[in-house]
């Protein structure tokens, strides 16, 4: 109860300047219709240039991304990370990502697919569906009827050939090659390029002339010959691999015709190569120089090279560098390099520490799914991100994932239309996670979505590499 002093205060107040006040009854409303006086407050979107990946989550915004129209605008680099644990929709995102880049008739995708069961790559469905046959590397077919990738094919610099020998001899040691061995293999390297012109170069002429080197090498250095057939031994013995070892078949012969390299998706079907042995930062090396060399070309269309496992290559210090140099030239030419992992301290604590770091630079944009508390703290760490991130990574859940797009910091869930969903969702990753966009209080929303991205999707794409 008022006192009498205040209540003789405010009728005197009332009666010299009016009442001041007026007494209003409560309202009563749902949280539906205060939003609309109450307005939430997000981090501004990438703008409305480029494919669609889905909503926003806190403001319910459509969220389009696309590191080609925001390359120099908003982004250094167009290179992007995409990290979390299996079944939390990290290889629905990549699916979708590129069905709806391919829309756009300027671009173009290279995917080394190193997953997949009952005998073919996960990407093989989306393959059947464009038309397109993966390149697939198997060595045991590879002798009969398989794909040959040829290390030494005319189309490659001679500089980045003697740059790839030298990654697949010193991933398969574990360490570089010494002066020695580094001098038989560039001898052996000069003597068959310059000497094999009715044919390509082919790796047993390298290993044939390692192990017997011609004595005009020997002479010129005024070493014996004996010596340098001595210092070649053990990279000839690396390179016999590729040649009459479990490798053989897939690097030890001519490129095989026919491989379309103009084709808008080209797959190379890594999933009958073992994933954790020597031979798979092996392939990745070559695919990537060999690429490098005959698919990156300056024709202004913008390409897309997306890498799963890719703690193959960031992990490996001499293939993390020659992806490094792929990466810095690319970007000239309208590269977006897209690098999966399941788990960062895969790699920023391992044998290429230096070399991660390097490659995690240039990605400006950064995609986290759901990861244990103490990952999640090691990738803000890592990654700079902010606490509030950090703190909700353990809590997504699976479709949902913190974007982070050159400090752009926001939470987005990917949807899918009902086009895209039988290619994206294999029997495999039925049962590993649920469908991300199917949410009965969405299904309204997810349908005008699904408009919006099929209208976007049937137009062509006007944005430019800086």
């Amino acid at each position: 109860m008022r006192d009498p002093l205040s209540v003789l205060t405010d009728a005197f107040t009332a009666f010299v300047f009016g009442k001041v006040e007026t007494t209003r009854l409560p309202v009563r409303t749902s949280t539906g219709q205060a939003q609309a006086v109450y307005l939430p407050t997000a981090a501004p979107g990438l703008g409305d240039s480029g494919v669609i990946i889905g909503r926003e989550v806190y403001s319910g915004k459509g969220y389009i991304y696309d590191p080609f129209q925001l390359y120099g605008q908003q982004l250094p680099a167009p290179h992007w990370l995409v990290l979390g644990e299996s079944g939390n929709g990290k290889s629905a995102l990549e699916k979708t990502y590129v069905l709806r880049q391919l829309r756009f008739r300027d671009r173009q995708v290279v995917v080394l697919d190193a997953q997949g069961e009952d005998g073919v790559g996960e990407w093989n469905l989306i393959a059947q569906e464009l038309g397109i046959t993966p390149i697939r590397l198997d060595p045991m077919v590879a002798n009969d009827s398989g794909i040959r990738l040829n290390p030494l094919d005319p189309s490659i610099t001679t500089t980045g050939q003697l740059a790839l020998l030298r990654t697949i001899i010193e991933v398969a040691m574990g360490h570089g090659l010494d002066e020695r061995s580094g001098f038989a293999l560039k001898v052996a390297h000069a003597y068959v390029t310059e000497h094999t012109t009715h044919r390509q170069p082919i790796l047993t002429d390298i290993v044939e002339r390692l192990r017997h080197p011609e004595a005009e090498s020997a002479e010129a250095m005024n070493v014996d010959i004996d010596d340098v057939r001595a210092w070649g031994l053990d990279v000839a013995l690396v390179l016999d691999r590729l040649v009459d070892g479990d490798l053989r078949g897939m690097f030890d012969g001519p490129t095989t015709v026919g491989i379309d390299l103009d084709a808008p998706l080209i797959v190379f079907d890594l999933s009958h190569i073992d994933r954790n042995s020597i031979a798979m930062p092996i392939l990745m090396a070559i695919v990537g120089v060999w690429l490098e060399h005959t698919w990156i070309r300056p024709d202004r269309k913008k390409r897309i090279f997306l890498v799963e496992e890719a703690w193959h290559i960031i992990n490996s210090p001499f293939v993390a560098q020659l992806f490094q140099r792929l990466l810095k030239f690319g970007r000239r030419l309208g590269l977006s390099f897209v690098a999966v992992v399941h788990h960062l301290s895969d790699v920023v604590d391992g044998a290429a520490a230096k070399e991660a770091a390097a490659i995690l630079k240039m990605a400006s944009t950064r995609t986290i799914y759901a990861q244990k508390a103490d990952e999640a703290r090691n990738t803000g760490r890592v990654l700079g991100l902010p606490r509030w991130a950090v703190e909700i990574i353990p809590t997504l859940t699976p479709g949902i994932a913190v974007w982070d797009v050159n400090g752009n910091v926001q939470v987005v869930k990917h949807l899918i239309t009902e086009r895209e969903r039988p290619l994206v969702y294999t029997d495999r990753a039925m049962t590993e996670s649920s469908d991300p966009s199917v949410d009965p209080e969405l299904e309204w929303e997810t349908e005008q979505r699904a408009i919006l991205v099929e209208q976007q999707l049937n137009g062509t794409s006007q944005s430019t590499v800086a």
